[in-house]
């Protein structure tokens, strides 16, 4: 253990820091944004902790003498879709959130509350518009990046991928579905990735798509970032982390997994209420026996998508836990079959939403079929939980070939959502003398004790964390 850690982590027992921390507005930035914050608070800094009013209404969180909430409007009506409208999500934040963040900075500095001025702030990776707020008022901008460091590097990449006609695709390429399983070897550190797992916002076939320009200038904009933090850790995507780094001169920080390092957080920050029933029934299930299903809080299914891993999951006589938000379902609630209820009636147990970290750490649950977001992918590698990955969108797709083909770890589904597939896939991961199943469970084993000790005093994300602490000081100072 290196001497100045130890000493920086004593001497910030004594000082008073200030964050400014602004996640992007969905549940998937605002959960690990909020690890973050428990975080600082334990080394002494005090967080102001911004979301958008429609999330910060849901949320409904209490200030504290450590944390304090500030909101501003994405101004959408309440009934927008948000995520499910990305394009109109992102494009009126780029309006609405430069000025007001501004304004929550400048009345922080005129508060009548006695609060140290801001030190640093925290931004989206998404959320480059804060660099010159940052600059205007001489104060570092850390970009944090919610995603995993492989989807990063995709988003980064976009323009070599382009030089070299990947993207965007295009439509008369004959034999399309064939050639989405062409490698693609112009990326470093990802050079068994293939055309279909670059992030979905990569594979249109119009360049001037808003999400395809809107993520790859939020990926280059990152550049003039102090520091660029992943929640991710070296032994996890050392390759891809190396080659990062070597592009951002030595800024690139691994930190996590921050569940491990955070703990459960006093603070809500589930937008869906979480349905804590499902512990009592896990209780009674027999070690490693239930699979854990959940797609996220942005996935959309289809009817018939829906109904195909019900029926799959039934056919594979394991015991499930699923969790199904009542907007799961594209245009209505989602709404299962009766006869499929009355067949699983006895091994299945549903919610609307579950507190994952505690049922992915719970001794029943043996597998997890996953939509890949890369909050469920680092809290399934956290308790070492092996993955089915059905990825819906963003950049879940590459995190689906990591966990299935580099980390190894778990099976990759057939895009085409059928029973068959999932029966095949479930039983598989779920039979403990089936060879490939036991290796996945070894090897995602190690990876948790790999993430463990990264976050242990001595460990890589431990002393990254430092290095971070310490440099935001340095230029406070």
């Amino acid at each position: 253990m290196k001497l100045w850690v130890l000493l920086l982590f004593a001497e910030m027992e004594h000082i008073k820091s200030h964050a400014l921390l602004l996640p992007f507005p969905a549940q998937g930035h605002i959960n690990p944004f909020m690890q973050l914050a428990k975080i600082l608070i334990s080394r002494n800094v005090l967080v102001t902790f911004v979301n958008t009013d429609f999330h910060h209404q849901r949320l409904n969180p209490e200030s504290s003498d450590e944390i304090r909430f500030e909101s501003f409007t994405d101004g959408l009506p309440p009934d927008h879709g948000r995520t499910l409208k990305l394009p109109e999500l992102c494009e009126s934040l780029l309006k609405h959130g430069p000025p007001n963040v501004e304004r929550i900075i400048e009345n922080l500095k005129h508060s009548a509350i006695n609060v140290p001025p801001i030190s640093f702030i925290v931004a989206d990776g998404a959320f480059s518009f804060t660099q010159k707020i940052a600059d205007k008022y001489g104060i570092p901008r850390v970009a944090f990046w919610t995603l995993s460091a492989c989807g990063f590097s995709a988003f980064f990449h976009m323009p070599l991928l382009a030089d070299n006609g990947y993207i965007p695709i295009k439509e008369e390429k004959e034999n399309h579905d064939q050639s989405k399983g062409q490698l693609i070897s112009c990326i470093p550190g990802m050079t068994e990735v293939r055309l279909k797992d670059l992030p979905s916002f990569l594979t249109v076939t119009d360049s001037s798509d808003f999400m395809f320009q809107y993520m790859k200038n939020q990926a280059q904009n990152t550049l003039q970032a102090s520091l660029l933090l992943f929640n991710s850790f070296d032994d996890l995507e050392g390759p891809v982390l190396r080659d990062l780094n070597d592009k951002f001169s030595g800024k690139v920080l691994s930190i996590g997994p921050l569940l491990l390092s955070a703990g459960d957080t006093t603070v809500n920050t589930n937008i869906c209420k979480e349905e804590t029933g499902c512990l009592d029934w896990l209780d009674k299930q027999r070690v490693s026996s239930v699979m854990y299903v959940c797609f996220g809080s942005v996935t959309v299914l289809s009817d018939e998508q829906l109904i195909e891993f019900a029926w799959g999951l039934e056919a594979s006589n394991q015991p499930f836990l699923w969790a199904i938000r009542p907007d799961l379902v594209q245009g209505h609630s989602a709404v299962l079959p009766r006869d499929f209820m009355e067949r699983s009636k006895d091994r299945g147990f549903f919610v609307s939403w579950a507190p994952q970290s505690k049922v992915l750490s719970h001794p029943s649950v043996g597998g997890f079929l996953t939509h890949s977001g890369w909050n469920s992918t680092i809290e399934s590698i956290s308790a070492g939980v092996p993955m089915i990955c059905w990825p819906f969108f963003a950049e879940q797709q590459t995190n689906r070939r990591f966990v299935d083909h580099v980390w190894k770890v778990g099976f990759e589904m057939n895009e085409e959502v059928s029973r068959e597939n999932v029966e095949t896939l479930v039983s598989k991961l779920m039979t403990p003398d089936d060879e490939e199943a036991k290796m996945i469970r070894e090897n995602i084993l190690e990876l948790r004790n790999s993430a463990i000790l990264a976050g242990q005093v001595g460990g890589s994300s431990y002393n990254n964390m430092a290095k971070f602490l310490h440099q935001m000081l340095q230029e406070t100072s």
